[in-house]
């Protein structure tokens, strides 16, 4: 069984084996097709290229934030398609240090596949151990992906403040409000606490020692049950790296709101915080 983050050198030792797949997460927000082309220009060996923004949510959801959930069936093909069943260990990756991966880790997580990981360092991580890169675009074999959907793993719009823990894991400007580059709105949510998702790297943009974040995490819950702790971002993307860190902190894992700001910021009806944690 895989342990929720991986080392280059482990991936590598493991590189083409049939029950492995390693999917290529990169993106980039303000820019859709650059993920894409840095995969064609160069990417881990048998890698699969998976995009965020139509792949890992449903574009054509009317609701949900910018970034909503695939529907069940959606993602169940998915999977399959990618070649995925219950043996199969899964690498996700990016070049964001993980921010998009853990899209991906999230969801297979959800839909109960447990036998996944999220490469520390990413392809940067990768190239910087002189591993090869490759061009070649890979097809999986397609597999028949059995899901077992977790929906307590998640809260939705109307459950989002009640009596929980609300964390938003935006940068700490965007949570003041102070700046605003991809919603309407500049705020957040009221009550919510913040913890930027780049807390959880060291300066070499690598997941800090798991017993560091169990620490850092710990405080943040202040005695609350991790899994009654409720993570939001802009779009429902780079809170569940602070879900992957409490995750291989050793820590339960908490719940996610897929709609985040950019859902909740749609209402002009809704109340906005701006300003320090908690208010």
């Amino acid at each position: 069984m895989l342990a929720d983050i991986i080392e280059v050198q482990e991936l590598h030792e493991h590189t083409g084996e049939d029950n492995w797949r390693v999917l290529d997460c990169q993106f980039d927000l303000m820019h859709r097709q650059a993920g894409h082309a840095a995969y064609l220009a160069g990417h881990i060996p048998g890698a699969v290229y998976v995009r965020l923004d139509e792949e890992l949510c449903d574009h054509k959801a009317s609701a949900g934030g910018r970034h909503p959930l695939p529907a069940k069936n959606d993602l169940t093909r998915l999977f399959s398609r990618l070649g995925i069943d219950a043996a199969t260990c899964v690498v996700a990756y990016d070049d964001s240090a993980g921010a998009f991966a853990a899209r991906l880790w999230w969801l297979l997580r959800y839909a109960g596949h447990k036998n996944v990981a999220v490469l520390n360092g990413g392809l940067s991580r990768w190239q910087a151990a002189g591993y090869a890169t490759e061009t070649t675009v890979a097809t999986p074999q397609p597999a028949d992906f059995c899901a077992d959907f977790a929906d307590a793993m998640l809260v939705n719009l109307h459950e989002v403040t009640h009596g929980k823990l609300l964390i938003d894991s935006r940068e700490p400007a965007r949570y003041r409000g102070e700046h605003e580059p991809l919603d309407p709105v500049a705020g957040h949510i009221p009550g919510a606490i913040n913890r930027y998702w780049q807390d959880n790297l060291t300066d070499a943009a690598i997941f800090k020692p798991a017993q560091t974040l169990y620490a850092e995490l710990s405080e943040l819950f202040a005695g609350m049950p991790p899994e009654e702790a409720v993570f939001y971002c802009g779009s429902g993307v780079s809170a569940c790296h602070n879900i992957l860190a409490c995750a291989y902190a050793g820590l339960p894992m908490p719940r996610l709101y897929p709609g985040s700001w950019s859902e909740w910021c749609a209402d002009p009806n809704r109340p906005i915080a701006t300003g320090c944690n908690g208010l």
